[in-house]
């Protein structure tokens, strides 16, 4: 086997629109042929009407999970364009996270040539992470898992910046409908706006008792207005609005108690998906591993850190496997400048095959 270079495999794999059907099919046939002439043995599992890849390195009682994502949120056609500039690689989902799957398969490649002793390595790859249309237990990691494809610790390769994900807040994503009353729109004083309305209870959320907490690892939740529509014509105030609010709570907090407060608000407010906050113990023995391969290759300490973003992580922990984040340097994951730093994807690479063969001296907790 030619050793894998995981930057040539991220800009193929950027190159890929896989936020459209299409695109993650091509992107999946595309892994496939990569992990079948590099002689790593897979299979190819269609869930959900999409694509995924069970890829697997050496064998015996005990495993691991790496868990990853080939599906991106929609950006510019440019963005499919990868591009390299001063040690940095551009494009949608460099960063969010083709960078770090292409290290993971490069990663998975060397194992597979030269195995650990009776421990198989389970590279998960999914086309549907980033999916709202389904609850998490029904997206294809959690099937994957409910199929059998679970073990004694999991590594989600989000982005961490190198660092060891060991909490990640909730994310409780609501549909409030808001109501106001219809009139001209040449007097609008005689009408109540919706619209407006529903502007000012996302505001108020902001301001909810749940919204001003802190934690050790998080300055507090966040609220997010993602989309809004209201309104039928120019000359008309609208007298409905619904609008989708991504809240992201800590661990810790009760998503039921944030629903509760965010309903004295008004309106109607339902749960149009919910991802439970993760936590593992910062000491657990998989996770001081993985943080002591970080610290091999960059020195100084390597904490555990907490992530502001909900992951497949939730999966593992939700069936008792202890499960982290973790991911290579970059920035602007879902933004016009999503990038990933190219000298990361090497060293993220080396830890997860040091942190794999070091292995051999933790027993299956």
């Amino acid at each position: 086997m030619v050793e894998a270079d995981e930057v040539a495999l991220a800009e193929r794999l950027i190159a890929f629109d896989s936020s459209q059907p299409e695109g993650k099919l091509a992107a999946a046939e595309f892994v496939g042929g990569w992990l079948a002439a590099n002689g790593v043995e897979h299979s190819v599992v269609e869930l959900n009407g999409l694509p995924s890849l069970v890829a697997t390195a050496g064998g015996g009682a005990r495993s691991v999970i790496w868990s990853s994502h080939l599906d991106v949120v929609p950006g510019d056609p440019r963005q499919f364009q990868p591009r390299l500039e001063q040690g940095r690689l551009y494009g949608r989902g460099a960063y969010d996270m083709k960078g770090a799957l292409a290290a993971m398969l490069g990663a998975l490649g060397e194992l597979a040539a030269d195995p650990v002793d009776e421990l198989q390595v389970k590279l998960l790859i999914v086309a549907d992470e980033e999916s709202e249309a389904a609850a998490l237990e029904a997206k294809a990691t959690a099937r994957l898992a409910d199929q059998g494809h679970v073990g004694e610790f999991a590594i989600c390769g989000e982005p961490t910046d190198l660092q060891v994900g060991v909490q990640a807040k909730g994310a409780l994503v609501l549909t409030i409908e808001v109501e106001g009353r219809s009139a001209h729109g040449s007097t609008p004083w005689l009408g109540e706006n919706a619209v407006l309305n529903a502007i000012d209870l996302y505001r108020q959320i902001g301001e909810l008792p749940f919204a001003r907490e802190r934690s050790e690892l998080f300055a507090g939740p966040s609220v997010n207005l993602g989309r809004i529509r209201g309104g039928d014509a120019v000359n008309r105030v609208p007298d409905r609005c619904t609008i989708d609010v991504d809240v992201r709570y800590l661990p810790g907090q009760d998503p039921g108690e944030v629903l509760r407060q965010v309903r004295t608000l008004g309106g109607s407010a339902q749960i149009r998906y919910h991802i439970p906050a993760a936590t593992v113990h910062p000491q657990q023995p998989h996770v001081q591993a993985l943080r002591d391969a970080v610290r091999a290759h960059r020195g100084g300490p390597a904490p555990g850190v907490g992530r502001n973003g909900a992951s497949d992580a939730a999966v593992f922990l939700a069936r008792g496997v202890p499960s982290v984040e973790f991911g290579p340097v970059g920035g602007d994951h879902h933004g016009p400048e999503e990038h990933v730093e190219v000298e990361s994807l090497r060293t993220y690479r080396r830890v997860l095959v040091d942190f794999t063969r070091a292995l051999r001296g933790i027993g299956d907790t």
